[in-house]
């Protein structure tokens, strides 16, 4: 039997099995909230669910190329991002137990007003879109050439399957099958080390040794990461969702465990890279090793990306239903949220028909929020509600520059790829807060 035909019976199989595996939700507490027998998630399965759900098809994708580039440097810039759970896991702590807020919906209309609710939802729907297409873009490619049959029919069979378990269950289903996922992805990724590193001449050194710690060869990711991290993960609701369905003090210490073995998974998996570097491989790091090792491998590699691409596409199809049913108020029942994860799939795969890039889904989005920065950093200092809005435009006009390429030059300072990323991240971060603190100055 071919690759291909594995790779159908690998997507087939475990979507089944996870179909007839998820937990049906009758209510709107178990489809919203992922409550089961009136008990919410327990560190263990949220801590999973967390890592699992953040470990999409793109970003190991991502991660491994960058190793390849990059060396030990590129994946250890791209774990950077994983520092947003722990600024998520504290500040959202603090907003449910000392703010007493029930959602960050709930905290900014009760703090800046509805037309900041609304706004700062348009962001999020963004973000929820881009996932669909990002992710199920990456399992195209590897059943067929970009924009060829097989990719296409990859997509839509994909996307159609996972939303199969994801209607069933909405949030339950999602943090249910996370939690398999996670345990699959781990063994994965330990079968794709043990063979990399049985490997005569590849050891342990030769990934520590690899790449420079220099701004030109990594190192400008990794500030814009760490940058990044004080506003990324509040525009992300696949993560905030979790922050807020377990007591507090479960959520804090479930999101600190996953901002470490997180960022640990993304580091091995840049490995994967690293040794394609060592060997002299180009192109996609991922697939270029699994063709190394031969067809076993390759599969393995291929399912990894399956299990994490699901894992993505089913909590974005939960947050999306639960953003405009409970967050919004649109409809309150569970035929409307199952009905929003229907429309939100085929409108999320569109774009797949026009060649969207991937990284645009992650780079432009994550400058366009960082004017929420000072929102959630300074969470309890009072201010006009204006900050708000000049904070969060301010940030969107710096995204823009970078998208466009329009930042001026003399304002960057270092030199080689992502520095431009790094410095519109860097003046556009001090201008938001200085115009978030500005309106309470003058009021004084």
């Amino acid at each position: 039997m071919s690759v291909i035909n594995w790779q159908w019976l690998l997507v087939i199989s475990s979507s089944l099995i996870f179909f007839f595996l998820s937990p049906l939700a009758k209510t709107t507490d178990e489809f919203f909230k992922a409550t089961h027998k009136n008990k919410a998630p327990n560190t263990l399965m949220l801590t999973g669910s967390l890592i699992i759900s953040w470990i999409f098809a793109k970003s190991i994708t991502i991660a491994a190329n960058l190793g390849l580039s990059y060396g030990l440097v590129g994946g250890v810039a791209y774990a950077g991002y994983y520092l947003s759970f722990a600024v998520a896991g504290v500040v959202l702590y603090k907003i449910r137990v000392d703010g007493k807020y029930e959602s960050i919906h709930h905290f900014l209309t009760s703090k800046f007003g509805k037309s900041a609710m609304t706004i700062f939802s348009l962001l999020i729907a963004f973000r929820l879109f881009n996932e669909v297409w990002s992710n199920t873009m990456v399992i195209g490619s590897y059943f067929g050439e970009t924009g060829s049959s097989n990719y296409y029919w990859a997509i839509v069979i994909f996307t159609f399957l996972t939303l199969s378990y994801a209607v069933k269950g909405g949030l339950s289903s999602s943090i249910f099958t996370d939690v398999i996922q996670m345990v699959l992805f781990s063994i994965l990724l330990c079968v794709i080390l043990w063979n990399i590193f049985s490997v005569e001449d590849f050891n342990v050194s030769n990934v520590v040794q690899s790449g420079t710690w220099s701004f030109d060869l990594g190192l400008n990711l990794l500030f814009a990461a760490i940058i990044q991290s004080f506003s990324y993960p509040f525009h992300d609701p696949v993560l905030t969702d979790r922050a807020f369905i377990s007591s507090p003090k479960v959520t804090r210490k479930s999101f600190l465990w996953a901002s470490v073995l997180g960022a640990l998974c993304i580091i091995l998996f840049s490995i994967i890279g690293v040794f394609a570097q060592q060997q002299g491989l180009s192109g996609q790091a991922a697939v270029q090793v699994g063709k190394f090792f031969g067809v076993l491998v390759l599969l393995v590699i291929n399912f990894i990306m399956i299990t994490s691409a699901a894992s993505t596409l089913d909590s974005t199809f939960s947050s999306f239903s639960k953003l405009l049913v409970l967050d919004l108020g649109a409809k309150n029942s569970l035929t409307f949220g199952r009905a929003v994860m229907i429309a939100v799939a085929i409108l999320g795969t569109l774009p797949v028909f026009l060649d969207a890039e991937i990284l645009s889904a992650t780079t432009i989005s994550g400058t366009m929020v960082i004017g929420l920065t000072p929102v959630f950093i300074f969470w309890k200092k009072s201010v006009p509600k204006i900050s708000f809005f000049l904070s969060v435009i301010t940030g969107v006009i710096f995204g823009f520059l970078l998208v466009f390429k329009s930042f001026p030059t003399s304002l960057i300072f270092t030199t080689g790829k992502y520095a431009d990323l790094l410095w519109v991240n860097v003046w556009g971060i001090s201008c938001c807060i200085i115009l978030y603190l500005i309106p309470s100055w003058i009021k004084k």
